[in-house]
């Protein structure tokens, strides 16, 4: 007599269980990295452009101007860094984003972007 081979009812229901549990996560913190994506877009269009020239003002409304592109909720032209390093304008954005994942758990994501030297 042979052995029956192959997947269980149970065991097709746990893996599938599993599948849509990441597939709901990544859901839910997909937004927030494709913010990320788009504030690094940002940056580096403004430094491909010149952006990161002038006077500070000058260089938070080049952001704004790009971020009416992308439209980017969670940085904004006030929100960014300018510092000078080596003759050069380094623009950074630091934030955090807290999505809710279940019930009163959620994951606190942490993002930094910068132009040139400060990467």
């Amino acid at each position: 007599m042979r052995k029956q081979r192959g997947i269980t009812i149970t065991g097709t229901i746990i893996t599938l269980a599993v599948l849509g549990f990441i597939a709901v996560m990544a859901a839910k913190l997909m937004p927030a990295y494709v913010e990320y994506y788009g504030v690094k877009k940002i940056l580096k269009s403004m430094e491909s452009s010149g952006g990161t020239k002038g006077t500070v003002k000058e260089i938070r409304y080049a952001y704004e101007k790009f971020n009416a592109i992308e439209d980017v909720k969670s940085v904004r032209g006030e929100d960014l860094e300018i510092t000078k390093s080596g003759g050069e304008a380094v623009v950074s954005a630091n934030w955090s984003v807290r999505v809710p994942l279940v019930g009163n758990v959620s994951a606190c994501l942490d993002f930094s972007a910068a132009t040139g030297s400060g990467e």
